[in-house]
């Protein structure tokens, strides 16, 4: 990767070492971070989670942070890959791969490459059904970030869509 963990924990970077690189060891940064001090409750904390990932991809990205019943961070991965203007989302995935993980509770990200974070009708329809399918097997969905380039991320739970 062209990073280096040395055994304090700090990152040594190499003349090779992209921005994808940078971006990756921030991530894997902020997920240890939030495992250490606890839980990701809060629209800001999931926000940056999100942002950190997915406000450089050129194309959407839907992705799951599967939380335990304390909302510590289990995983977080990246399940439906799309378009400039769309991603295919299946509610079935969601819930089979949070069986799998043993997750309470899920919180939901993607972004539009287009830099406007503002959910769509199409994001909270597929917002809806996966919050729908995940109750019938007892796991919460506690919210949806959408992530839009520089701006900052819009939490649909903030605003009493979930």
């Amino acid at each position: 990767m062209g990073c280096t963990n040395d055994i304090l924990g700090h990152y040594q970077l190499s003349p090779t070492v992209t921005e994808d690189d940078i971006l990756r060891a921030a991530e894997e940064i902020l997920t240890r971070r939030f495992q250490r001090h606890g839980s990701v409750a809060d629209p800001e904390a999931a926000g940056r989670i999100f942002k950190m990932r997915l406000a450089h991809i050129p194309s959407e990205v839907f992705s799951v942070l599967f939380l335990d019943a304390r909302h510590h961070i289990i995983r977080i991965e990246d399940l439906f890959h799309g378009t400039i203007d769309g991603c295919e989302v299946h509610p079935r995935v969601v819930v089979k791969r949070a069986l799998e993980l043993n997750a309470a509770c899920v919180i939901l990200g993607h972004q539009h490459p287009s830099g406007d974070p503002e959910p769509s009708a199409a994001d909270r329809a597929v917002t809806a059904r996966i919050k729908a399918a995940l109750a019938l097997v007892d796991i919460r969905l506690l919210d949806h970030v959408v992530v839009g380039g520089a701006k900052p991320p819009v939490s649909m739970a903030a605003r009493g869509w979930v």
